[in-house]
């Protein structure tokens, strides 16, 4: 079924973000780095504040749990938008494409309300959008079915008509099984070939 809207996510989309661009330099074990990203960053504060849990509580909560982490933990947000390391030229030029076609494009992204605000006055194609769902303004997160189903209904998306790109499987699969079709996307590099059989015009 031909594709008429498309529905983007951001982070690793069209942003290259990852903690460790910050992280690395105060924790320099590898290990101690892995156990602090999957134990504590990704579920106590990443995961929580994008699904609307304000930063100071997020934070408050995982220092109690995680003390010998509290240096961390602390760092984390002060320093959170230099974990964003630029942008993908070749995603803002595809997303401009299809707008130039006159498709509506949309965003469905994992991110803290908090952490967002300004990304737009830094990076003004975000502007561009017809519309966007920032997960932390719902409390809602991927891949959780309910947040596509909202983006169903505000965007008005048919999932069968709809292009859904984002890096992570786990959202992937849940939009697939909603009906979406889909781009795993694990190198923004190849989002100009991965896109060319869902864009005919």
């Amino acid at each position: 079924m031909q594709v008429k809207k498309y529905l983007f996510d951001l982070g690793n989309v069209f942003f290259d973000w990852n903690p460790r661009h910050v992280l690395k330099e105060i924790i320099t074990d590898e290990e101690l780095l892995n156990k602090f990203l999957s134990e504590v960053a990704f579920p106590h504060l990443d995961m929580r504040c994008d699904a609307g849990i304000k930063i100071d509580t997020a934070v408050k909560e995982a220092v109690e749990k995680f003390p010998e982490f509290e240096n961390e933990i602390n760092f984390y947000y002060p320093n959170h938008r230099n974990m964003v390391n630029g942008s993908y030229q070749d995603t803002i030029d595809v997303f401009q494409k299809i707008k130039s076609y006159g498709f509506p494009c949309y965003v469905l992204s994992n991110w803290s309300d908090e952490t967002y605000e300004g990304m737009e006055e830094e990076y003004p194609f975000l502007k561009e959008f017809d519309d966007k769902i920032i997960s932390g303004r719902e409390f809602l997160v991927k891949p959780d079915p309910q947040i596509y189903k909202l983006a169903m209904s505000r965007f008005d998306l048919v999932p069968e008509e709809t292009l859904f790109i984002d890096d992570r499987e786990d959202n992937i699969q849940s939009a697939q099984s909603l009906g979406f079709q889909t781009i795993h996307l694990t190198d923004p590099s190849t989002i100009k070939s991965d896109i060319k059989k869902f864009l005919v015009v």
